[in-house]
């Protein structure tokens, strides 16, 4: 009974939705307040009955009701608590209904967190939020229904993914849901102001808090997934320029433009059409991850569809959106007049080149993913596109845009000086230049490949970390007033500012980590006895055997090594573990890795190769020694924590117009709002 009102509440859901998307149009077309009315309320409704959906398939996987196709598939019995809940989002039906229901959240706290915006403008975002849910519901309905019954009912289910049976999975997916889902907020208000014909200043500090929402659950779900593949799979490595990885990565470039074109629209009131193109290109990458994942067009340990009726459903909808929105842009395109004039020197130029340097970045990745695609699809060949195509074009991009984001923050608004900046900076470029040189001689010496491009980004690294520390100095004037003024000064500064100073200074961490790790790992790959050592990364170990381990849902083994410093000290046991799933029956890698702030130490145990002439069994053994691996998930989550602490600025808060009229009562100045990036 719980499962059959968990669709009839789905089937409520998606009735609220077509009236909140149909109505309030209606009624913001006519002016008439008692269409209006029902925006708010609808959105409320509808996300209530898409919960107690959500919930009831929860309660299906918790309960193992292997009567619920979705659960017989999914599930089993001997699977963790935490898998079985994870259970309801990692397969194609549970995740298009979790998607619905972020994506009713999200209607919700517009309408909630909305209130103050001009009430046509807040109805017609609602009203684009519910006919995007209508899309969604329908896709639920007729083509997934996680709800569907299986009979004869199965004595025990099929089990999950072993691969997606980690904590690393079982959040990747929500944050990563949250990211996509958010962006169809800047995509709601992009096309109700194309319906109101008027984008000005307010409509871009109304827009940013939702792009910045969905900018650092982005970043935060992508890091998560990096890092499952770093311990999880085994080989290493943290990303694979894999197409669904590529499918995250791609939003997330757009929506940092978004991020920073949203800030000229505010201080100069210009770049309008632009940033309206930009929210809906953002949204636009989050449904065609949704099309690549769940369409069948590609094979990966996230894709979960291979139902071509659903592939080309998901088409349909992509087109419907995406054209629908960029017709109304094109038709609407002549109300978006300009604002303000700025010489390319400037701070609007350094924030269009960055905006230019990015969605490029994203134009590329989109064409490696969907190029082997393409191909296949028209002559049956196949190809793949690999990491070296994606390094060395969006590297090359890159390069620019780290150098504009250290210097950009210095330049002034309309117009600058560029020598004036370069000599403001001359101590940074000193030290910049010093450390690639510097690198370039030990990358040469030690690495022996890529010298070059390790000390360039080692430069690059430095100069963007540098140079974020030395535009906070300026703001707080820095040895040019007594130091306790500084201090003072310091204190004051708005959290929009500081969210710029963190951003950037996160990146410039992940720089350096990937320079380092990347040029200067380690790796000793060997077939090893009980008894016998290996020496990586200033560690030794010592390899004590094999023991098996049984786990709730799978068999394992582990080997054993005692990891000892330099000193011939102990500093920690290494279990890295072989697990054997029975259902599904699947084999994975569990890496043990000895994780510190200059390095990590990386162990993956193999299959066994048999017996020496002694008799004792040999394992294939896989070690290796990351320098700096833990700067990139550090580097990653300064990132989100100067998302956070920009969106807790008042003046970005949803609801800005009464804290504006505040400020303007009380005369204070807003000057510190070009900072929150």
């Amino acid at each position: 009974m719980i499962v059959e009102t968990g669709h009839f509440a789905l089937v409520l859901a998606f009735a609220l939705a077509v009236v909140q998307g149909v109505f309030p149009l209606i009624g913001a077309s006519r002016r008439d307040d008692r269409l209006m009315a029902v925006a708010a309320p609808a959105a409320y409704g509808q996300f209530l009955l898409v919960l107690l959906a959500f919930l009831a398939l929860m309660h299906a996987y918790i309960t193992s009701d292997f009567s619920v196709k979705n659960v017989a598939i999914n599930s089993h019995t001997l699977k963790p608590m935490l898998y079985k809940v994870a259970g309801v989002w990692g397969n194609h039906e549970g995740s298009i209904l979790f998607w619905a229901l972020i994506l009713a959240l999200f209607g919700g706290l517009v309408a909630l967190f909305g209130r103050n915006l001009p009430k046509s403008l807040h109805v017609r975002v609602l009203a684009v939020q519910g006919l995007i849910s209508v899309g969604f519901y329908l896709f639920l309905l007729l083509t997934s229904n996680p709800f569907e019954r299986v009979f004869p009912v199965p004595l025990e289910g099929n089990g999950l993914n072993p691969l997606l049976q980690d904590p690393g999975l079982a959040f990747h997916p929500p944050f990563l849901y949250l990211g996509y889902v958010g962006l169809s907020v800047a995509f709601s208000f992009a096309v109700a102001a194309l319906l109101e014909g008027r984008v000005d200043p307010a409509w871009a500090r109304w827009v940013r808090p939702w792009t910045l929402i969905a900018w650092c659950f982005l970043t935060i779900g992508i890091t998560l997934g990096s890092w499952w593949a770093y311990y999880e799979l085994g080989w290493g490595g943290w990303w694979f320029w894999d197409p669904v990885e590529n499918a995250s990565f791609m939003p997330w470039l757009v929506a940092t433009a978004l991020l920073h074109s949203a800030i000229v629209v505010e201080k100069r009131d210009t770049l309008k059409s632009w940033t309206i193109l930009l929210a809906i290109i953002a949204f636009s990458f989050s449904l065609l991850g949704t099309f690549l994942t769940r369409s069948g067009v590609i094979t990966s340990v996230h894709a979960f569809a291979t139902d071509p009726e659903r592939g080309v459903f998901i088409l349909i909808f992509l087109l419907i959106v995406i054209g629908g929105s960029l017709l109304l842009y094109a038709l609407r395109y002549d109300r978006l007049q300009p604002g303000g004039l700025f010489a390319p020197i400037s701070r609007e130029g350094a924030l269009v080149m960055n905006n230019m340097l990015l969605t490029v970045g994203a134009a590329t990745v989109l064409f490696g993913t969907l190029y082997p695609l393409l191909l296949d699809a028209l002559t049956g060949d196949k190809i793949s596109v690999g990491a070296p195509y994606f390094e060395i074009t969006l590297g090359s991009l890159m390069i620019p845009l780290v150098l504009i984001m250290a210097a950009g923050p210095f330049l002034r608004w309309k117009r600058a000086d560029l020598f004036g900046v370069v000599h403001r900076m001359r101590l940074v470029l000193f030290v910049s230049l010093a450390v690639m040189v510097a690198g370039y001689f030990i990358a040469h010496h030690d690495a022996g490949h890529r010298p070059l491009l390790t000390a360039l980004w080692l430069g690059l690294g430095i100069w963007l970390m540098l140079g974020t520390l030395a535009e906070l100095g300026e703001r707080i004037k820095l040895f040019k007033v007594p130091v306790m003024d500084s201090v003072r000064r310091l204190g004051r500064q708005t959290r929009a500012s500081w969210g710029m100073t963190l951003g950037h200074f996160g990146l410039s961490v992940m720089i350096l980590g990937i320079a380092v790790t990347s040029s200067w790992q380690s790796e000793h790959l060997d077939v090893l006895v009980a008894g016998e050592k290996i020496e990586i990364g200033g560690y030794e170990l010592t390899f004590n055997g094999v023991r098996p381990l049984a786990g709730p849902n799978y068999t394992s083994l582990a080997g054993e090594f005692t990891v000892r410093d330099k000193n011939g000290d102990e500093v920690t046991q290494l279990l890295p573990e072989s697990r054997t799933y029975a259902s599904p029956p699947m084999t994975t890698t569990e890496a043990a890795i000895y994780a510190r702030f200059f390095g990590d130490l990386f162990v993956a145990i193999g299959e066994g190769q048999g017996q020496n002439a002694a008799g004792q069994d040999r394992w294939s053994v896989r070690a290796y020694y990351k320098p700096l691996q833990f700067w990139l998930w550090g580097g990653a989550m300064i990132m989100v924590i100067g998302g956070l602490v920009s969106l807790s600025d008042r003046r970005f808060r949803i609801g800005v117009p009464a804290g504006r009229k505040r400020t303007a009562a009380t005369g204070k100045s807003e000057g510190g709002t070009a900072h929150a990036t």
